[in-house]
């Protein structure tokens, strides 16, 4: 006997369709220059490594420091994003990280590059959370996979467009002139958000007060105030933390690439700046398609992750040990292209399950667990692969990467596959150390 067919949700209104699109656009723009801000100290590290009297490893601190207050801002990040709205936050971020890049042009020495790189990773790290809130305030849950991977996207397009146009740049202005160009391009995407983003849904699932403490239940409301004992309560789902594990093994692979595949190319195979962008274009555009391809895979299969991250990743790995190995540049970039789009599936459906079995509530929190554990890869890999690059080969340090993909597929096969089953796992949590809670 064939299974029911669920009946399928209601078109939506052209005016919600607009407010969408405006959305997704407007989110666009503040991640490509989110990313293109963090992409640009990749570019001139070799630079900012012989002005500084710099190694690999001091060079891939300078990339931690960033990461370090990006981690450890996405928790506060959900918690502001959930207490005072998604886009006052989404707001403020644009405004801070954007004079903090601008700041970074004027940096004089080494400890003065690191304190910058950190007040700027705590002004961009606050932002994750706030867009993603800000997307689920304006969207349906069974539109919300394809439009994140529309907007995530960007981060690959800003992987294309940074190199060559701050190539140009720092040839002709020196490495200073990249960061106060894109910190100008910020403020016109904080313009853009504050006079043009659509304001949020009206929900009409239930209130937000259908939302147990776990803030797992469907429903929610615009923008407002959460009950704090509630974000205790997500915070210690020991499921989101599985997916935050997930995310380190992605990001593992891309910020392990994003930091030294420039300085690789140019010590290794000679290759300029601007050569370097061009070539960087190439896996760039693979994982920008890989990305929305893998959130609209997500949305069909409503979930089930495994089915995409275990076979994404594993191509993955053995594209990067090809890459690692492969002595010609031609083979470096095709082997690194295969292993870029296969990881980059991985993208969207790591938050495809958490988003639809928490309460739009909830979501700048929850969403910000499973960030963070992509910032903490961030904040490992540079300066591991760094330490290796100097102490063995390049090689070696590509060869780590491995360890991400391996990562990101395990904790695929140990998550729970869609909205029911995660409310299920984190039911199972115990909400209160109380005794009476742990003996019920």
């Amino acid at each position: 006997m064939p299974a029911p067919t669920l009946p399928a949700p209601p078109a939506a209104p052209p005016a919600h369709r607009r407010a969408v699109r405006l959305t997704v656009v407007l989110l666009f723009a503040a991640w490509l220059v989110d990313y293109a801000d963090r992409l640009v100290i990749n570019l001139v590290l070799p630079s900012i490594g012989a002005e500084f009297d710099l190694d690999r490893a001091s060079q891939g601190l300078v990339v931690s420091a960033f990461f370090l207050a990006y981690a450890l801002c996405q928790i506060p990040g959900g918690l502001l994003a959930d207490r005072f709205g998604g886009r006052r936050v989404t707001l403020w971020a644009l405004l801070s990280w954007s004079v903090f890049t601008a700041l970074t042009g004027f940096a004089w020495s080494f400890a003065v590059l690191l304190a910058l790189r950190f007040a700027f990773g705590v002004a961009e790290g606050v932002f994750p959370p706030a867009s993603m809130k800000v997307l689920v305030e304006r969207t349906r849950p069974e539109e919300r996979m394809s439009a994140n991977g529309t907007i995530m996207s960007s981060n690959a397009l800003a992987a294309v467009v940074t190199p060559l146009a701050v190539a140009p740049l720092v040839a002709a202005f020196g490495w200073r002139s990249a960061f106060w160009s894109t910190a100008a391009l910020g403020i016109l995407a904080l313009v853009a958000v504050r006079l043009w983003l659509p304001a949020p849904l009206q929900r009409t699932e239930g209130p937000a007060a259908e939302a147990d403490e776990s803030g797992l239940r469907t429903g929610g409301a615009a923008e407002g105030p959460a009950p704090r004992p509630a974000l205790r309560a997500v915070l210690r789902k020991g499921v989101l933390w599985r997916f935050a594990l997930m995310m380190f093994g992605y990001n593992t692979i891309v910020w392990g690439l994003n930091t030294w595949v420039p300085s690789y190319l140019a010590e290794e195979h000679g290759v300029s700046l601007a050569s370097a962008g061009a070539l960087l274009a190439v896996p760039a555009l693979g994982a920008a398609v890989a990305t929305v391809l893998g959130g609209r895979l997500s949305d069909r299969l409503g979930g089930h992750h495994r089915r995409i991250i275990v076979p994404g990743m594993g191509v993955a790995a053995v594209a990067l040990l090809l890459m690692a190995n492969t002595p010609s540049l031609a083979g470096f970039v095709v082997f690194g292209t295969v292993a870029v789009f296969a990881a980059s599936l991985a993208y969207m459906p790591i938050f495809a399950v958490p988003l639809a079995g928490l309460t739009p509530a909830y979501v700048g929190v929850g969403s910000a667990v499973i960030i963070l554990g992509g910032q903490v890869a961030g904040m490992v890999a540079p300066p591991v692969m760094g330490a290796l690059a100097d102490a063995f080969s390049f090689r070696v340090a590509f060869g780590f990467l491995v360890l991400g993909a391996a990562v990101a597929a395990v904790m695929a096969c140990l998550t729970p596959q869609d909205a029911e089953a995660f409310r299920a796992a984190a039911d199972r949590t115990p909400r209160h150390p109380s005794p009476a809670k742990e003996s019920a």
